[in-house]
């Protein structure tokens, strides 16, 4: 997956946009859905990286299942995984992940914006 399609694929979900909070780290991009961030990326790094929100017990099987797997990097290793991009898994299974961490996401926001979101 290139950077440009991990771009997409996080766009391409409903009501989120990509944004760069962080002055001391301005090539991170982040994708966020109702204002909370799903996924996070350095796009220009080699290899590309990018870290996803996963249930906790899905995370530790995914990790012990594929070395492109690792726990979140300076994020809460119970919740998040950074998955680094090098070839070796499948980009279906790349925007499955990325699918999860949006909807486990989308879960926790109030429902007004849940409901908001199911219209657009």
């Amino acid at each position: 997956m290139t950077p440009d399609e991990l771009r997409a694929c996080c766009l391409d979900l409903n009501g989120t946009h990509e944004d760069f909070p962080f002055p001391q780290n301005p090539g991170v991009s982040t994708f966020k859905v109702g204002g909370k961030i799903f996924a996070f990326s350095a796009l220009d790094e080699h290899p590309l990286k990018v870290s996803l929100k996963c249930h906790p017990d899905l995370a530790v099987q995914l990790r012990a299942a594929h070395a492109a797997i690792a726990p979140g990097w300076h994020l809460n290793k119970r919740h998040w995984n950074t998955v680094t991009l090098d070839g070796s898994l499948p980009d279906g299974m790349v925007r499955d992940m990325i699918e999860d961490s949006y909807d486990l996401v989308v879960a926790g926001l109030p429902r007004a914006e849940r409901l908001r979101l199911d219209r657009a």
